[in-house]
């Protein structure tokens, strides 16, 4: 073979290499559920050169994601121009097409209201970063709001909501923060999402007394962080407690390895509480696996754990490493037992888990069909013209708590001492709501395991534990 025609194989042989591993790539970009779109580097740089005042609408401009209507796109610009009337018009045009749209519900909330005396709260969420949960929070919220609202307000004065954008971004996160301290209008945030982001901005809502309710961060970090910072979902100890109890008494299992990410706080916080459970059980983590280091292989984490004779595999992951999480569910081929923490409650779990999936076992705080006794349950089908999550129902109760609060005293720090005082208590999705000195909330966790189903239309669903319910 001559010179010049081994140059031509190997450019051939590139091109092709090139053609097939953008052909793959296609195909999971549009095929994972994963927006790749807000995880470029350029996209990093132009959302963390956002302003502020970008970051934060109470109607008048969209911060979600992807396309809007036309009749959403006039309601927003009715809202900037203080037109009311119209704004109205449009958004309920809006909710109409598409029901299962809290922003729009939201604004429309607030275009009711106009520039009447209200009392305002703002959502800090990861919109671009992580949508689909930001949604799921924002139903919740939308949907407190309305409920208030329609039944004439708190004490004849409705609620206000906010949306800021805070990317789950520790610094973008305290920056918000800072502004909404020096919003004198605003007397609560619910919020932030991530366990990292609340102690973040957390320093930020203490120094500047405004209390900040989160109804996802599960840290057991945020236990007694600031008298000013409390959560609506039990933290990792509940979580890891249950987990550990379910696998030594009901599974009848001792030996687990820990997969975690050694760069999130909840994943270590849950991952800690974990191998503490479980050895109070009676059990043993044999062995933790970070799921961030660069080198980590899931086929070969399945047959080391095989090999030293491990019964469980227990995911402490985070969202940033399920996918990871999930090539270890495929390589296990339903071999060990699967436990996981709530961030593992995903679609995307049923989607790509699948078949391998089948029989994980997640301890969440709440699921729709985990209480009977709540009415809540139908009231949000009703709303969103489908079933909601935990986030939902946990965002709904924070929302519900300041609500309460703002009945007791509306300031800022009636709201706080409201909600430390030992007779304070209110109804929400998911039962009665009260606090701790610490600010943590003394709830139960649900199990869930995931089964065949149609709920989802992924033909996987989680499923309550019956012998777990409430």
């Amino acid at each position: 073979m001559t010179q010049k025609n081994e140059i031509k194989i190997l450019v051939l042989s590139l091109l092709l290499t090139t053609g097939l591993a953008g052909g793959g790539i296609w195909w999971f970009i549009h095929h994972s559920g994963v927006n790749f779109g807000n995880n470029t580097a350029a996209n990093q740089t132009n959302n963390s050169n956002k302003s502020i005042s970008e970051r934060i609408s109470f109607g008048d401009k969209s911060l979600t994601t992807g396309e809007i209507s036309s009749a959403k796109k006039d309601g927003i610009q009715a809202i900037a121009n203080k037109n009311y009337e119209k704004a109205i018009a449009d958004l309920t045009a809006s909710l109409k097409n598409n029901r299962n749209d809290p922003e729009s519900l939201i604004y429309l909330n607030n275009a009711r209201i106009g520039l009447a005396k209200s009392y305002t709260i703002v959502a800090s969420l990861p919109i671009t970063t992580d949508p689909n949960a930001a949604l799921e929070i924002l139903r919740g919220i939308a949907q407190a709001q309305s409920e208030i609202n329609t039944a004439g307000g708190i004490k004849g004065v409705p609620l206000k909501i906010g949306i800021a954008n805070d990317e789950d971004n520790p610094e973008i996160s305290k920056q918000i923060a800072a502004t909404l301290v020096k919003n004198s209008e605003v007397l609560g945030v619910v919020g932030p999402n991530t366990s990292d982001v609340t102690l973040a901005a957390g320093t930020v809502y203490n120094s500047g007394e405004l209390v900040a309710i989160s109804p996802t961060s599960t840290s057991v970090k945020i236990s007694n962080f600031s008298r000013y910072v409390f959560r609506t979902v039990p933290s990792d100890f509940m979580a890891a407690r249950t987990l550990a109890n379910y696998m030594v008494k009901t599974l009848q299992k001792k030996k687990a390895v820990v997969f975690f990410n050694s760069q999130s706080n909840y994943s270590q916080s849950l991952k800690s509480e974990f191998v503490s459970s479980l050895a109070l059980e009676g059990g043993q983590v044999s062995s933790e696996v970070d799921l961030s280091q660069g080198n980590f292989s899931a086929a070969k984490s399945v047959e080391r754990a095989i090999q030293d004779g491990v019964e469980v595999l227990m995911f402490a992951a985070n969202t940033e490493t399920l996918d990871k999480a999930l090539q270890v569910v495929q390589a296990n081929q339903k071999r060990l037992t699967l436990l996981a923490g709530d961030d593992v409650y995903s679609l995307k779990t049923l989607e790509v888990g699948r078949e391998q999936a089948t029989g994980m076992v997640v301890a969440v705080p709440w699921h729709i069909d985990g209480d009977t006794k709540s009415d809540f349950p139908q009231k949000s089908r009703k709303l969103w013209s489908g079933d909601v999550s935990w986030r939902t129902a946990l965002a709904y109760d924070a929302t519900k708590a300041f609500i309460k609060a703002l009945e007791i005293n509306p300031n800022r720090s009636g709201i706080q001492q409201a909600l430390l005082s030992s007779d304070f208590s209110t109804t929400g999705a998911s039962g009665a709501i009260r606090f701790l000195q610490s600010g943590d909330r003394n709830a139960p966790v649900q199990l869930v395991q995931i089964v065949p189903g149609k709920r989802s239309h992924t033909g996987y669903d989680f499923e309550p534990i019956r012998d777990n319910l409430k």
